[in-house]
C-alpha cells in the first residue's frame, strides 16, 4: 500500500493527476479506512476540476484522523472546495475550524475571507485581508504602513472629522 501510495504521490508530482487519481481511487477502494489514502484522493479531484467528487474523501480523511500537517491541509482543501461548489455555510464552518486548530495559518485567513465575501459579509472579509497583509507583506511599502493597515482594518466606515 505504501508503495502504491507514493506512486500516486509521485505521479502527481510529475504532472500525471489522471493516472495519479486513478490509482488513488483503487487504493481508497482498497482501503477505506485510510485517512492518507482518502486525503490523497480527494486532493487529486480537486486538482482535476472534479470538487464534488473530492468533498466525500476530504469528509473522510478528516474524519478518521490525520497528521497535523495534513489535517491542515485537508480543512484548507475542503473549506476551499465548499466554496467553489456555493457551499459558503460549510466552507465558513470548515475554515473556522481550521482557524481554531492553526490559528496562525494566513492561508485560511485570506480562504475565509473568500468565503465571507461569497455572504455577502464585505467588511469582516476586508478587515481580515487587511490583516494578512499587513502581517505578510515583505513589501517595503507595505511595510511602512503597517500598524496604520491593522489600526483601519476595522474602521473601514469610520470617518475622523
Amino acid at each position: 500500500m505504501n508503495i502504491d501510495l507514493e506512486q500516486a504521490i509521485g505521479l502527481r508530482a510529475a504532472g500525471k493527476q489522471e493516472e495519479s487519481n486513478q490509482l488513488l481511487i483503487v487504493l481508497a477502494r482498497q482501503f477505506p479506512e485510510h485517512p492518507q489514502i482518502n486525503y490523497q484522493c480527494a486532493w487529486s479531484f480537486d486538482l482535476l476540476g472534479e470538487e464534488q467528487k473530492a468533498v466525500p474523501y476530504y469528509e473522510k480523511a478528516i474524519e478518521l484522523g490525520l497528521d497535523k500537517t495534513d489535517l491542515e491541509g485537508a480543512i484548507l482543501g475542503l473549506g476551499s472546495t465548499y466554496r467553489t461548489l456555493g457551499e459558503y455555510e460549510k466552507s465558513r464552518s470548515t475554515f473556522m475550524r481550521g482557524m481554531e486548530l492553526f490559528p496562525s495559518n494566513q492561508a485560511l485567513k485570506v480562504f475565509l475571507a473568500m468565503t465571507l465575501y461569497n455572504l455577502a459579509e464585505h467588511q469582516q472579509a476586508m478587515e481580515i485581508l487587511l490583516k494578512c497583509l499587513a502581517e505578510t507583506s515583505a513589501d517595503q511599502d507595505i511595510s511602512a504602513y503597517k500598524k496604520a493597515i491593522r489600526f483601519y482594518a476595522d474602521k473601514l466606515d469610520e470617518t475622523w472629522i
